[in-house]
């Protein structure tokens, strides 16, 4: 006959497998959430966290730990709380916003982005504008002239603001690589025997995700260019160095696209599912005063799966820009060059502005539903 293990079967001091192999952790809390047994026939309906938490939806990294209890108590608060919400959408306005997007280094770098390509779009129309009336004018006036050598200096003084913003961005993956060089114990090991399982540095980057990889050497290769810039290291340093940043910039886009189209098909999936629950239900007759709380629960768990699935198609639409922007460096192409370089950055800035917004909107209405 074959045991079944149940928590108490298991050691105190044993810790849970980060990648499964236990259902229950060692420390087991009374007073948290309900757990179903997963040796029950009558699994959840549908999982409560998002399947894209750690996605690239808002910006976030694939590979960054998972959201704390807390943060999810807070996310189902705003989230049931409808009445708070609207109140807290009536408290919060579009000024607080852009001020804490502007607090980060991040909100900064998109608000110099949105004006720096907004200028570039402006000084293609400009052009044409003026190389018009060269037709019918044998010079063009002073003014002009003036209006177009300002205008070129501040697009390029702000592309070497955003250069300045972005430097230690690799910081951020080698943070990743280094959590992941101590093998992770049970709270009653003693600190030594956790010293003495150090895994070397260089064993720890060998074994690191490619993505975090790819992202710690693109971050090393534009500071590289950026000191190149400040004059701090040689022109023709900055300059393959600046080649090998697009590159890593050209597979990591890549990278994210196939990422996207993955997370894409989940919630498609996970959508359809409940989509199918839901018309399953309504084919009960049921009313709405006697609508059973499950179906209460899918109409909102689909209202989430549709918000991801929204994010993640602007996700998609900027990942798309940035891999035309990249592949005119990279491959060089002259055709065409400044328009569509113009467009697509524009676009691009547009579209990362928007969901760097609505995180930290979003952040604000939990603030202010919180403190109602």
């Amino acid at each position: 006959m074959s045991h079944l293990s149940f928590p108490s079967d298991h050691p105190a001091d044993s810790s849970s497998s980060h990648n499964g192999g236990q259902f229950y952790s060692s420390s087991f809390d009374a007073n948290s959430s309900f757990q179903m047994n997963p040796l029950s026939s009558h699994p959840p309906r549908t999982p409560r966290t998002s399947v894209t938490a750690s996605s690239h939806v808002y910006g976030a990294s694939i590979y960054e730990t998972k959201e704390e209890p807390q943060e999810r108590e807070e996310e189902e608060e705003l989230e049931e709380g409808t009445e708070q919400l609207k109140q807290a959408e009536l408290r919060v306005r579009k000024e607080e916003v852009w001020r804490e997007m502007f607090l980060t280094s991040n909100g900064r770098d998109k608000a110099f982005k949105l004006i720096q390509y907004s200028l570039r779009v402006y000084l293609l129309f400009h052009t044409s504008v003026a190389t018009s009336r060269l037709l019918r004018r044998p010079t063009r006036p002073p003014w002009d002239k003036e209006l177009v050598r300002r205008l070129t200096s501040t697009v390029d003084g702000f592309s070497f603001t955003r250069k300045c913003l972005l430097l230690f961005n690799w910081l951020t993956p080698l943070t990743a690589i280094m959590a992941q060089q101590s093998v992770p114990f049970s709270s009653e090991r003693s600190t030594e025997t956790s010293k003495r399982t150090m895994k070397p540095f260089l064993h720890t980057v060998l074994y690191a995700p490619p993505p975090v990889l790819l992202e710690l050497v693109q971050a090393a290769a534009d500071d590289i260019f950026t000191y190149s810039r400040l004059g701090l290291l040689g022109k023709r340093t900055g300059e393959r160095a600046g080649r090998f940043s697009d590159w890593c910039w050209l597979l990591a886009t890549l990278v994210g696209l196939v990422e996207n189209g993955v997370e894409r098909q989940m919630i498609d999936n996970l959508q359809h599912e409940v989509e199918s629950r839901l018309y399953a239900e309504s084919m009960t007759a049921a009313t709405s005063k006697s609508k059973p709380a499950s179906s209460k629960v899918d109409e909102k768990e689909l209202s989430r799966l549709q918000k991801q699935n929204y994010w993640l198609q602007v996700t998609r639409a900027k990942l798309a820009m940035d891999l035309i922007f990249v592949s005119y460096d990279v491959f060089r192409i002259q055709r065409l060059r400044e328009p569509i370089k113009a467009f697509t950055g524009l676009a691009a800035a547009v579209l990362s502005a928007g969901k760097l917004y609505d995180r930290h909107k979003t952040s604000l209405l939990k603030a202010v539903s919180l403190s109602i």
